[in-house]
């Protein structure tokens, strides 16, 4: 029986959960099952609130709102394994990265506040859980985020050539991996699809602009561009990262767009996060040749062709082995993996921790 490990992951967009059930050879990681399991919509509309106004979360809410997290990342776990045709007993253990509220890691006393109770996960599944992967990090004096560099590293690392990964999801990130050689840099860039879910909310009433259509219909406006990369996180040095509690839609608001076409509006948040990360790579990755995307930014066909006009031949990840929609939830099927084995975690040159740390608290069933 192969080494089982399951992957949980919810991003900033919070539309839902992303499971996987892999297996891991030396340097390559083949899926053996995987799904999609979206939050309730009131579920989801309580964490949007909570994170849009923070100051209003009560601690009943807050605790309500991690057990409930963790029964849908409990169900997620239990609907994957069993899509895999597998029982508890046969997975090692679950990697769960859990639901973030809350990513203050610039504050006088730094944390980040993943919510989704594991013991629920571990008691509800019969399996170890591994979960809370940024806190020893950030102990380490760490931003506990990106954490996704250290897999990309060890999967899609190319001697011979110099690529970069950047996972789009509500906030963008980039790994660097320089050819011959054994460094690895990586940061948050800024806002990926967030920015642009937000506005399509509040102007369209809809999740997200899909394929990027709307975005697609409007005008690129060098004076907003300007605007927007004038934010000083953009010429901030790395280690660096952020989250939807900065990139959100009261920092947009902050900008009088009132005299801007909503599609316009639409059109240059795609263009600014195109923008800030094709910067990024251009300032700390220059020799790259190959960019390649995972996360849901790799479904908004607009940000993709314009990724393309910047130099940078873009493509999936599906092109060099995993597909784009499971490779943050595999990550964290390997960092449990890591924990259980008593390995760390974190990557130094990404985080800015003083030194590599096993991460992640264990939950047994």
């Amino acid at each position: 029986m192969p080494d089982y490990y399951v992957g949980l992951m919810s991003g900033t967009s919070m539309d839902g959960i992303d499971a996987v059930v892999v297996e891991f050879g030396d340097s390559s990681v083949r899926v053996h099952a995987a799904l999609s399991l979206p939050y309730p919509d009131e579920l989801r509309e309580s964490l949007l609130a909570a994170i849009r106004e923070p100051l209003d979360v009560e601690l009943d809410s807050s605790g309500e709102l991690d057990r409930r997290v963790g029964e849908c990342f409990r169900d997620a776990a239990i609907a994957v394994i069993g899509e895999g045709g597998l029982r508890s007993e046969d997975v090692i253990a679950i990697g769960s990265h859990g639901q973030t509220l809350r990513h203050q890691p610039n504050v006088a006393k730094p944390f980040s506040l993943q919510i989704g109770n594991a013991s629920i996960i571990a008691g509800g599944t019969g399996t170890t859980t591994v979960s809370n992967f940024r806190e020893a990090d950030i102990a380490a004096g760490g931003q506990g985020a990106p954490l996704v560099p250290p897999f990309h590293q060890w999967l899609f690392a190319q001697e011979s050539k110099a690529r970069v990964i950047a996972n789009i999801g509500g906030i963008a990130n980039i790994t660097i991996l320089a050819a011959d050689s054994a460094d690895t840099a990586g940061f948050d860039t800024g806002p990926g699809n967030g920015l642009m879910d937000a506005w399509t909310r509040s102007q369209l009433n809809l999740a997200f602009d899909e394929s990027g259509n709307w975005a697609g219909r409007g005008s690129v406006i060098p004076e907003l561009l300007n605007k927007f990369l004038a934010d000083p996180y953009f010429s901030k040095a790395p280690p660096k990262s952020t989250g939807f509690e900065y990139f959100n839609l009261a920092w947009l608001q902050k900008f009088d767009l009132s005299k801007y076409d909503a599609t316009d509006v639409q059109s240059m948040l795609c263009e600014l996060s195109v923008v800030s990360i094709s910067r990024a790579i251009q300032e700390f990755a220059p020799d790259t040749q190959e960019v390649f995307v995972c996360g849901g930014g790799a479904h908004n066909l607009e940000l993709m062709h314009r990724l393309d006009r910047y130099s940078f031949k873009t493509t999936s990840t599906t092109s060099i082995g995993l597909d784009p929609d499971w490779v943050e939830a595999s990550a964290f099927a390997w960092l449990a993996m890591r924990t259980i084995k008593g390995q760390p975690g974190n990557l130094p040159s990404v985080t800015g921790a003083s030194q590599r740390v096993v991460l992640g608290d264990i939950d047994s069933p």
